[in-house]
């Protein structure tokens, strides 16, 4: 009964899909070759659809300047914004992170996207996240607050603290978004009442 596919995925088009589909975090072996064999099935024009719109992602899609998260114009949306509080940074692992705190409606303020956090299992320290360029912003003057808003696990409490150490000594508040959060969860994942709770319950570092 499984012969089949097994037989299928040794086509070196269907093996090199499987092989790049694997690559994408969340995606085994078994999803991989259920999307594949999916995409072999579905109508030609969604499959086109599907290739235009990666690749007009990597064409359009580049990292705002100023918070590094992802834009189509650079400085971005929030950080071109007038209407944003400019004395205020929330500091998130991923662009992700900032679209779950925009649907809260609770905050107003600016945003530096890490692009990761310090974890020294998969080899990623400081100097590999966008940490320079946070103090680069804080050394130009104007912010009275950061929010440490990484994930409330292991290595995002690790890079809360690293922050905290580095931020103290410039004078500025430096808060932690409250425990309304799980310990171990996402914030992607929060729903929005959790996370304007930990966004209006932020303590202080």
């Amino acid at each position: 009964m499984h012969s089949e596919p097994r037989r299928s995925a040794n086509i070196p088009p269907v093996a090199r899909l499987i092989e790049a589909l694997q690559r994408l975090p969340g995606i085994g072996p078994k999803t991989a070759q259920r999307l594949t064999f999916y995409l072999v099935r579905a109508p030609v024009e969604e499959v086109s659809e599907l290739a235009q719109a990666i690749a007009e992602l990597r064409a359009q899609i580049r990292f705002c300047s100023v918070c590094h998260n992802i834009t189509v114009a650079d400085p971005c949306g929030i950080c071109a914004s007038e209407a944003r509080d400019r004395d205020r940074i929330c500091v998130v692992e991923e662009p992700l992170d900032v679209s779950a705190l925009e649907r809260t409606g609770e905050y107003h303020g600016l945003y530096h996207v890490l692009h990761g956090v310090i974890s020294p299992v998969d080899g990623i320290g400081p100097d590999d996240l966008r940490i320079d360029a946070l103090m680069a912003r804080m050394r130009a003057g104007g912010i009275d607050e950061v929010i440490l808003a990484t994930n409330p696990n292991l290595e995002g409490e690790a890079t809360a603290m690293y922050l905290a150490r580095l931020l103290s000594p410039l004078g500025v508040r430096v808060t932690r978004l409250a425990r309304g959060l799980p310990m171990g969860g996402d914030l992607e994942y929060a729903d929005e009442v959790t996370l304007s709770r930990a966004i209006t319950g932020r303590r202080e570092v």
